[in-house]
């Protein structure tokens, strides 16, 4: 839902569906989200078009009633709707109504703070927390940093560009950056809070430039460290590297060349080459095309163990704050529990769920 923040808070009501439970395969995970607005458009999918159609009029008839509904879709779901997931699994979808405090937890989300919030419906409550968008670093104002700053902001990353030269490091230029900086990049990474979802690209290709960030950047706990450049330049980096006394297992952490092997040239296709790379490690990816391997597409995120929110505490990142003693979304006082993704009552031992409080 925190993706559709933006929209939301422009619409004066809207209902907004969230899928708080998956089992089997889904096209969609837990926390994926549609909403309908006032006058009956659409943002966001639960599903990939498997039951946008059934989800957007049961959101319709919440936008008329206010009162909230949880239903389930499945591939033979005979009880619910005439309609099913054609990947094999189900899911299990609530949706609300827009109100105050739920606008609220949103504006408090895109001004950057964490946030947890409660939603309840039949009797059972849920739980969703929204972190900070992970950083992306861009170290060099050149062509390429234009399009991974796109990209990145694309993926939902909170983008920086970088550069020590003011004639090239504008606003105008990198328009999708959510930020430009005119200083030198290892000065600006060294004052900079990273954490262990922070990554770090460099793009400058000279080393006055290049050695110093990365040594900055090599000696922080960070997702992902790259580095534009060839073959050749990227043995005479890490020979210099080597001298300024950075160590072979942080060496080892450095992603140069830069990107995927996707045969492209033009600063686009680079781009997409980075971005792919990046999503590969955030998600453990092996970065093979779907039709050579017969693994699961879709990896099985239990959460019934650490979650994610836990795994970023752990990381680094801050917790949400928790919404404590409210069941409609007003993020509450501080409590020391770290809060949870959305999550559904009691489901199956193999569904893809947060915490699920309440009886179901």
């Amino acid at each position: 839902m925190r993706d559709l923040a933006p929209t939301l808070l422009s619409w004066d009501r809207f209902a907004v569906a969230s899928v708080v439970a998956v089992r089997g395969s889904a096209p969609r995970p837990v926390g994926a989200a549609m909403a309908v607005g006032p006058s009956g458009e659409v943002i966001g999918s639960v599903s990939g078009g498997c039951v946008e159609a059934e989800v957007y009029d049961l959101a319709c008839t919440v936008l008329s009633s206010s009162v909230p509904a949880l239903a389930t879709f499945g591939y033979s779901d005979d009880t619910a709707f005439a309609v099913g997931l054609t990947c094999g699994g189900s899911l299990d979808v609530l949706v609300q109504r827009d109100s105050p405090s739920l606008r609220a937890a949103l504006q408090a989300s895109v001004d950057g703070h964490p946030v947890s919030v409660l939603f309840s419906a039949e009797g059972r409550t849920f739980v969703e927390s929204w972190m900070p968008p992970p950083r992306l670093l861009v170290f060099g104002a050149i062509d390429h940093a234009a399009a991974v700053a796109e990209i990145g902001r694309f993926l939902g990353y909170h983008v920086t560009v970088c550069d020590a030269r003011p004639i090239f490091a504008t606003p105008e230029r990198f328009p999708a950056a959510h930020s430009v900086v005119v200083d030198w990049p290892h000065r600006y990474l060294a004052s900079t809070h990273t954490d262990a979802s922070t990554a770090v690209v460099v793009l400058t290709h000279d080393p006055k430039f290049d050695i110093p960030v990365l040594r900055e950047a090599l000696s922080r706990p960070l997702a992902f460290v790259g580095a534009l450049g060839s073959r050749r330049t990227h043995l005479e980096r890490l020979d210099r590297l080597r001298a300024e006394g950075v160590p072979e297992s942080s060496l080892a952490r450095l992603r140069s060349p830069i990107g995927l092997d996707l045969g492209g040239r033009s600063p686009a296709e680079t781009a997409v080459s980075i971005a792919a790379e990046l999503v590969a490690v955030r998600h453990g990816g092996s970065g093979l095309p779907l039709s050579v391997l017969s693994t699961p597409i879709h990896r099985t995120q239990e959460s019934h163990g650490t979650d994610l929110p836990q795994r970023r505490r752990h990381e680094g990142r801050p917790a949400a704050l928790p919404a404590a003693g409210h069941a409609d979304g007003v993020p509450g006082a501080q409590c020391g529990q770290v809060p949870v993704l959305l999550g559904a009552g009691q489901v199956p031992r193999d569904a893809r769920v947060g915490l699920g409080l309440g009886g179901g």
